[in-house]
């Protein structure tokens, strides 16, 4: 599965009883005024066209504003550029029909097929080195399996250098760490409203030791509890070069994606991680190559 992948957000879905014709979702967003709808619906009956198009021609939206209508009538949540605070490479959710979204939906469906359709239900993200792209790499994997409406779990297992805070702008509080030292329950899970089906569970304090933390038999116990409440748990990993925490993590959900580097990560290297994960008894599922 070495599919090349550019690093890579979502308007509230419709709640039942609302209004989710074009009209409806136009005026409930604030892209029109009831006045302008007006305008709209006369032009509409005198030339028989769509709703859209009519708001099209009179000039008060955009392709942008459709497209992003036409997803929240189909469940596809996405956001506009500037919406919400998460960090801009999250292509997935604000360039949901790029070329870097498409490949990132092959290898969901690689997964799918390979892992997530075979009853397993988590899986390491895991790069080489720091700065390799893995994290971003989960974040963006975790809203294309949102979007495609598997029920999304992605935890930050970076007990060292977490970055899922920031990304999604999370708030200071417990997290997985906490959760493992008994200090803290599953109400740490932050729901990502932007995304139906998407929520994170952020590191949570930084212990003095990360790799003997996930070794205890409580990450295996909670590991069992994610998977019995989510369809697809993804866990971001401390970059392997820096310890062995990855190799803990991946004992227990048994397989691991490689992300690796473009002209960055060595094929050596590549080499002797793959060999080590092996030797713990976990599957290395696939591999990705991100580019930037």
């Amino acid at each position: 599965m070495n599919h090349p992948a550019d690093l890579i957000s979502a308007p509230t879905p419709v709640s039942p009883g609302r209004d989710s014709s074009i009209g409806g979702l136009l005026l409930e967003s604030g892209k029109i005024t009831p006045e302008n709808a007006e305008r709209v619906l006369r032009m509409q009956k005198e030339l028989g066209i769509r709703f859209g198009e009519a708001a099209q021609r009179l000039g008060l939206i955009t392709d942008a504003d459709i497209q992003q209508v036409l997803a929240r009538q189909f469940d596809y949540p996405y956001l506009q550029v500037g919406e919400a605070n998460y960090a801009s490479e999250l292509v997935a959710a604000y360039q949901p029909f790029s070329p870097q979204v498409e490949k990132l939906r092959a290898v969901r469906s690689q997964l799918m097929l390979r892992w997530f359709a075979r009853g397993r239900k988590s899986l390491v993200i895991l790069g080489v080195n720091p700065g390799d792209g893995a994290s971003l790499f989960a974040a963006n994997l975790a809203i294309v399996f949102s979007q495609l409406g598997e029920h999304t779990l992605l935890v930050d297992a970076n007990l060292r250098t977490p970055r899922q805070h920031e990304i999604f702008s999370l708030p200071g509080r417990q997290g997985l760490s906490d959760v493992l030292a008994g200090r803290g329950g599953l109400d740490s899970v932050t729901k990502v409203e932007s995304f139906v089906d998407l929520s994170v569970l952020g590191a949570g304090t930084l212990p003095p030791n990360p790799q003997e933390m996930l070794s205890r038999p409580a990450f295996a116990s909670l590991n069992a509890q994610l998977e019995s409440s989510y369809d697809v748990v993804l866990y971001d990993a401390s970059a392997f070069s820096i310890g062995s925490d990855a190799l803990a993590l991946a004992a227990r959900t048994g397989g691991v994606l490689l992300v690796v580097r473009k002209n960055h990560t060595h094929l050596n290297d590549i080499d002797v991680m793959n060999e080590q994960l092996t030797q713990s008894g976990a599957q290395v599922v696939g591999s990705v190559v991100v580019d930037f």
